[in-house]
């Protein structure tokens, strides 16, 4: 019997489903399967507990409200990767099509780096292809005085203010005749006791010729740009300067003996309008260089273009013609509107050009400087500046015998009796002055700078000098090392040259154009005419190289006897690898004509 109840529920257990076993089940089956099923759970809790996180991610769950939400995150972060992807790629196409520019971070200069070999005469290509010139006239005209009017005034207001580029192209004519604010006169007179190098002039009398010949190389290339700026600030008229006499050299060089006086009016005629001569109407001419109340004298140096408007302005319309003097440095850079910067530009680089004949004999200068090999050569021009008034007046201790110094020091005292006194403090004054770079490079010393950088023994060098103090021994370190140095005089016959000497600055322009237009340029103590050059050629194209060196730190390498010839190399060439006239930007560490960048040049 009882083998008949148990064969019959193993009947009936192997014919019912799973789910009627479970309802017939007996209670104590129900809780045996209740205790396995809470053991079950505990151990697929140690089991996830053991998975990777992931598993437990939002993304992977059957739950319709954390998909909903998991999309949105997704969503979230395709959206975030595209925008990072646009800006990363917006970075870097905006970074290769960046122009070429150096960064000056207190006295080092940053540039940016390029993968082509450094060149002895050409900086890098990206350099030469990243600017062009922007300050030429252009068709349509020229920015207006109503646009330039609003300018000057809400830069009064607003400092730092510039109108925009496409409203400062605005036409306006140049007023006539009966409807301009009066004339304007700049002194230039030969006597150069008001200006700036006038020192020179008083008390060098043997660089005098030299410093006269470039004085008017400046003013022109400075008084005359500043002259037409200001002219066009106040709506004026310029008249072209009158030089007097000189009255040491009897030199009576005038504006047009240097330059094409119609194309400078010609050209600037959409800008400024321009007379060659004192109106016939204004009968005493003399009182325009005596008079006290025909000129404005309280212009301080730098001026801001609002000066003009609210000082000088009011007395040009009173008195209808005046003159301003001094003039030297009485206009400002970065305190004046931009288009009058470009406007200064356009002067400097476009207007002013010199007779055709000073042109042609500076082409057949350098036609001859390039093809001394017999074939076709670069080569280098040298602004040399170590005449006898520039070391006397630069109270730099030299090297030289005892007898030289004795005869320095004399000079020194004769000609500059109040800066010698009695001579004791000089040594310490020679001593800071040539660490802080503001002594004229020896001969010798620039020889050797220049074979450091890696220009060969066979160097074509043109020199643009005075008579250098000390004569051939002096040159001597500099010849023996680069034989082939030559001058205009050496170039040109005596013939040639005859017809530029009626007025000195003739020679200058020559020397001026042969430097402007060689493959490296080299200044060796400033001033204004290499100063010009170094402008010229960035305003060109920054293509060939204007070395300026630096005259600190080269004079305690000179003066360290443990430094090697290896290492000397090494520190002329890091230092001067940014020091040829890359380009930078202007404000605040140059002024417009050195550099004029900023102002007067656009991306290409």
């Amino acid at each position: 019997m009882a083998e008949l109840r148990h064969s019959s529920s193993l009947g009936s257990r192997t014919g019912s489903s799973p789910m009627k076993r479970d309802d017939t089940a007996s209670p104590l089956i129900h809780e045996h399967r209740a205790d396995n099923d809470d053991e079950g759970r505990v151990r697929h809790s140690f089991r996830d507990r053991d998975r990777p996180n992931w598993f437990n991610f939002p993304f992977f769950s059957d739950d319709p409200r954390v998909s909903q939400h998991s999309s949105k995150i997704s969503l979230f972060l395709v959206l975030f990767i595209i925008l990072a992807a646009g800006i990363s790629v917006f970075s870097i196409v905006n970074r290769l099509n960046a122009p070429y520019l150096c960064k000056k971070d207190g006295i080092i200069l940053h540039c940016p780096r390029v993968k082509e070999d450094p060149s002895l005469w050409e900086n890098p290509y990206s350099a030469t292809t990243s600017w062009k010139p922007c300050a030429e006239r252009r068709d349509g005209g020229i920015s207006g005085i109503f646009v330039l009017f609003v300018e000057l005034h809400v830069s009064a207001i607003f400092p730092g203010f510039s109108c925009n580029s496409n409203i400062s192209q605005l036409h306006a004519d140049v007023p006539p005749e009966n409807e301009t604010n009066g004339y304007i006169f700049i002194h230039a007179e030969g006597g150069l006791n008001q200006q700036r190098i006038a020192v020179w002039f008083l008390f060098c009398p043997v660089i005098a010729l030299l410093e006269k010949v470039f004085f008017f190389l400046l003013l022109p290339f400075v008084y005359i740009c500043n002259a037409v700026a200001v002219a066009k600030i106040m709506n004026a008229t310029l008249i072209l300067p009158v030089l007097k006499q000189d009255q040491i050299w009897k030199d009576q060089t005038k504006f047009e003996d240097i330059f094409d006086v119609d194309h400078f009016i010609d050209y600037l005629k959409d800008d400024v309008r321009i007379v060659r001569d004192i109106p016939d109407w204004f009968t005493d001419k003399s009182e325009l260089f005596s008079s006290i109340r025909r000129t404005v004298k309280n212009i301080p140096k730098y001026a801001p273009a609002q000066f003009y408007i609210d000082n000088v302005l009011p007395r040009i319309k009173e008195k209808k013609i005046m003159a301003l003097k001094p003039f030297v440095d009485r206009l400002g850079y970065d305190n004046v509107p931009s288009e009058i910067n470009r406007l200064r530009c356009r002067v400097n680089y476009h207007a002013l050009k010199f007779l055709p004949e000073i042109e042609q004999m500076a082409d057949s200068l350098v036609s001859r400087m390039r093809n001394r090999t017999g074939s076709s050569n670069p080569y280098m021009a040298l602004h040399l500046r170590f005449e006898k008034g520039m070391v006397g007046l630069s109270f730099c201790d030299f090297v030289g015998t005892r007898e030289e110094k004795a005869k320095m020091a004399e000079y020194r005292k004769k000609e500059w009796p109040r800066r010698y006194k009695n001579g004791s403090h000089l040594w310490q004054l020679a001593l800071q002055k040539r660490k802080e770079g503001r002594c004229p490079l020896e001969p010798g010393e620039v020889a050797v700078i220049l074979r450091a950088m890696g220009y060969p023994k066979e160097t074509q060098i043109y020199v643009a000098s005075g008579q250098v103090y000390g004569g051939q021994n002096r040159m001597a370190p500099l010849r023996n090392m680069f034989p082939n140095l030559v001058t205009k005089e050496e170039l040109a016959s005596k013939e040639e040259l005859a017809g530029f000497r009626k007025h000195v600055t003739s020679l200058a322009a020559l020397d001026f154009l042969v430097c402007l237009k060689s493959d490296v340029f080299v200044m060796t103590h400033g001033g204004n005419f290499a100063k010009l050059i170094i402008g010229a050629r960035r305003y060109m194209g920054h293509r060939y190289k204007s070395i300026k060196p630096d005259k600190g730190l080269m004079s305690k390498s000179f003066g360290d006897p443990y430094m090697g010839w290896a290492t000397f190399v090494e520190d002329v060439v890091v230092t001067h690898q940014t020091r040829t006239g890359l380009p930078e930007e202007t404000f605040p560490n140059y002024d417009l004509w050195e550099n004029p960048l900023t102002p007067c040049m656009c991306k290409a």
